[in-house]
Order: C-alpha cells, then structure tokens, then sequence
C-alpha cells in the first residue's frame, strides 16, 4: 500500500506565513507540521512508499526540506505543474495526476497535508480490511453548526456511508470527513473514471458522493484531537497543544 500526502494548496487564509512557503512546512510544536504525518506512516509497515503531492511554486521548499528529513521509508515528490490558486488541479485532479504520472493501480491511503490527529493508522488500516471496503475517517464534531462547514456523511448501522454532502446548509449528521482515506484498487480506478466524466476535480467529498453510488465505502469514527489546519487560530491551537506534548515527553 502506497500513502499520499496531499500537499497542493496555496492556503492563501494563512497569508504572510505561505505566501513563499506550503503550510506542511509551517512549524507545528517545533517541526514542519507534515512530519508528525509521516512518522504515523513510518510505523505502518504496509506502507512501503510515501508521495507527496504538491505544485510548481512550492516544489522546490519541499525538495529542499527532503534533503534534511530522514526517513526510512522512501518519500518521493509528485509537482503538478501549477503556480497558482486560480489553476490549481484540486485535491481530485491532483490525485489523478499522481496516479497517472506513477502509473498507479493498487490501494492507496490518502491524507491532507493539513491534518492531524492522534488515532494510529494502523486501526485505520484493520478497519479497512475488516470491512473489505473503502473508508474514510470520520470525526463527530457535536454541532451542527459547525459541521456545515465539512464534508458531512450519514452512514447506516454497520458504519456503510450512505450519503456525503460536502458543507451542506443543513447537514444530516455531525459526523465529518477529516481528509483521512483508504481507497481500494477499484477505489483508485475510480478517480480515473470520475475525472474523465468531467466531475468537479476540487474536494474529495465530491468524488467520495459519487463513489457511494459505485462501491461501499465505510465510515472509521475516531476521538482524540484533530486539528485542520485552515487558519492562523487552528495553527496557533495545533501549535501550543503539541508544543505542551513535546514538553510532556521531555
């Protein structure tokens, strides 16, 4: 299982501090927020290549930051070839990119860039093969309010999505995607096909709407901490807990 970080935005809301750097690299408790990412993957071993996705104007900050990584896991960089918010591919179009430009046909674990949490992967992994079907991460935000925000699904008894609205006025439940997903070979194909139906390339949720219609995807409901790092608040928040963690454990 290949994991893929996405990494493409241009985050202009967290402007001056990614006006010339991605907000992966912005530091989060002393470190480049992507790192805490990658050290999850690191401890699955399933995942035998990470890619990052990202653009044109940021290729070079990521490069630049691999060379002092240490990883023992093979890392490599997908740059599609943008420069801009105004023509970026999407987090779809980007994925379909990838899965071209590596010639991909297998399963895929797919996080944001933007995202942490603290679940280990590795229950995510065993609920995927345990319900032999796509999943996404899902967390209970408890506000409705809140959750029209997010990518929002309803799913059934046994956890199966049966419905995803991405920020819907009136959202059915308060359960929302974190941007945490493991998609099937078939899953993945389906990006593909999605993309060349001319579907929206932008959010996963739309692809994730589509999909339920074609194949079962299930729901992974976690707690613990989540962080989605959109703002100068959330990085500030994000920063300070894991700041007091490092702290902890010194």
């Amino acid at each position: 299982m290949k994991a893929i970080i996405l990494a493409g935005g241009y985050a202009k809301r967290l402007w001056p501090l990614t006006k010339n750097k991605p907000k992966q690299l912005l530091s989060v408790g002393g470190r480049p927020m992507i790192e805490y990412i990658i050290e999850k993957l690191k401890a699955q071993e399933e995942i035998d290549k990470i890619i990052i996705s990202t653009n044109e104007k940021f290729g070079k900050n990521f490069k630049e930051w691999l060379l002092e990584y240490k990883s023992t896991k093979d890392i490599s960089l997908v740059v599609e070839p943008t420069l801009s918010e105004e023509n970026k591919l999407g987090s779809v179009g980007a994925l379909g990119y990838l899965i071209k430009e590596k010639n991909i046909d297998e399963e895929l674990m797919i996080i944001g860039g933007d995202n942490l949490f603290e679940f280990d992967l590795r229950d995510l992994i065993n609920y995927y093969r345990e319900k032999k079907g796509n999943v996404v991460a899902l967390y209970d935000l408890k506000s409705i309010q809140t959750a029209q925000n997010y990518g929002v699904a309803k799913v059934d008894k046994e956890m199966r999505i049966i419905d995803f609205v991405e920020k819907p006025e009136n959202p059915s439940s308060t359960l929302v995607s974190t941007a945490c997903y493991i998609l099937s070979q078939e899953g993945v194909r389906g990006i593909l096909t999605y993309l060349d139906a001319g579907e929206n390339p932008d959010a996963i949720g739309f692809f994730i709407k589509w999909l339920i219609k074609r194949e079962r995807i299930f729901g992974f409901a976690f707690s613990g901490k989540w962080f989605d790092i959109g703002s100068l608040e959330s990085l500030k928040e994000a920063d300070l807990i894991y700041s007091k963690k490092k702290e902890e454990n010194l």
